[in-house]
């Protein structure tokens, strides 16, 4: 073994094991994990260059973005894999409209606010149409495992057709977002190139990422279900995550969009008549954490914190910008189906995870635009989901209970204190 790379697995041993202590301390604090996680890659010094013979950096910026691509398709497969048809079916109609509609809507919006701020303010902002959809798009879908995190202490109070609808909404909505950044991805590479050959180059992509995530998803049903009844459970994990990455590459090969390809197949898998989706998601749940786990890891690791705050005034105003656009596009599509109390509290809980932090080190990576627009992306995305899990995540159970979406809390009795009259 290497020096260099005995050194690697040093250090990412002992940061995957603080990591891991660290989401464990967050779940007795009750605030998402991957917000330690996050400060944890911060904190630590990506720059080697210290050491004797000036080593590379830890992490470089191609590295962590194949890294970050398995691990949001992990993330996209599971995903998945965990949701119930049967058990959503009272809020899949409300959910797909906020999944593709909301999300849509989200997107363009946000980017018509950067197209204007850009022609306010030319050489703040980058410059474009590219830059100002992928930024829309990357910040369009929400993370229902941060937000049902903070929701914790009210889960059982909550209505669950509510809580439902957020991760319903979730599991739909980061497919929208990874076409959309597709699109901007593919107008920054060709800006000068025909537009609608471009939406159909990126089009035939998905199209083509859909179709085999389906036609391998029921391939591969009755394999992994079989694997779960001969091998036992911990095979069946394995025998799903090889799937995956059969998939994943495949389809990457042949030219279509993988982690599309993960999230149906996965979606396919979890909902086959003969698959036990619980006891696989139970079975797949130590990849899932590995795979949150390194992935914000690698954002912290690879974002230089003076880049956040030389941002900071664009990310405060990106943030505000993104609830007010939120709301707007929320409230209208749920009128009729729930309360404008619940509106409000869906518009406003959509916090941002795993995937904006992929889809911002994936632009940072990318050749063409890399230098151009895309090394901004991650300061931007990995400020709004600080933001997102500090501000408005820390809100949610006040907010809850502001818009009386809970039972008022019943007062204590005294000792003694008899309930019937004297």
């Amino acid at each position: 073994m290497t020096s260099p790379l005995a050194l690697y697995l040093a250090v990412f041993g002992g940061l995957l094991i603080a990591s891991s202590f660290l989401d464990r301390l967050a779940g007795r604090l009750r605030i998402p994990g991957v917000l330690l996680v996050l400060l944890l890659g911060l904190l630590t010094d990506n720059n080697l260059s210290t050491l004797p013979g000036s080593p590379p950096p830890l992490l470089s910026l191609h590295r962590a973005d194949e890294l970050a691509q398995v691990a949001v398709a992990v993330v996209l497969f599971q995903q998945g894999l965990s949701t119930n048809w049967q058990a959503l079916r009272a809020v899949v109609q409300p959910g797909l409209r906020l999944a593709t509609v909301g999300s849509l809507v989200t997107a363009v919006l946000l980017m018509g606010a950067v197209l204007g701020l850009q022609q306010l303010m030319p050489s703040q902002l980058p410059h474009g149409l590219a830059p100002a959809l992928f930024i829309g798009a990357m910040v369009c879908s929400t993370d229902a495992s941060a937000v049902l995190a903070v929701l914790r202490p009210l889960a059982t109070q909550l209505p669950q057709r509510l809580l439902d609808l957020i991760e319903c909404e979730s599991a739909f909505n980061d497919p929208m977002a990874v076409v959309l950044a597709g699109l901007a991805l593919a107008i920054g590479d060709g800006a000068s190139t025909d537009g609608a050959m471009v939406f159909s180059a990126v089009l035939r992509q998905f199209l083509l990422g859909g179709l085999i995530g389906l036609m391998g998803g029921r391939l591969a049903a009755p394999l992994v279900e079989s694997g779960g009844r001969s091998w036992g459970q911990s095979n069946q994990a394995v025998v799903s995550l090889a799937m995956l990455f059969l998939l994943l590459g495949g389809t990457t090969l042949l030219g279509g969009s993988g982690l599309l390809a993960a999230y149906v197949a996965g979606l396919v898998i979890g909902n086959s008549p003969g698959v036990n989706g619980k006891r696989l998601d139970r079975a797949y749940a130590g990849y899932l954490k590995l795979a949150e786990l390194l992935l914000f890891l690698c954002m912290g690791l690879v974002v230089d914190p003076t880049s956040v705050l030389r941002l900071l005034p664009w990310i405060l105003l990106l943030f505000v910008l993104m609830q007010l656009v939120r709301l707007v596009a929320v409230v209208p599509l749920l009128t009729g189906a729930f309360v404008w109390s619940e509106q409000v509290f869906v518009g406003l809980c959509g916090l941002r995870g795993a995937v904006p932090i992929a889809l911002a080190i994936q632009a940072a990576a990318h050749g063409p635009i890399a230098k151009s627009w895309g090394q901004s992306m991650p300061a931007l995305a990995l400020g709004v989901v600080l933001l997102g899990l500090m501000l408005q995540g820390f809100a949610l159970v006040p907010l809850a209970r502001r818009l009386e979406l809970v039972p008022a809390a019943q007062p204590l009795q005294a000792p003694g204190e008899s309930h019937g009259s004297m």
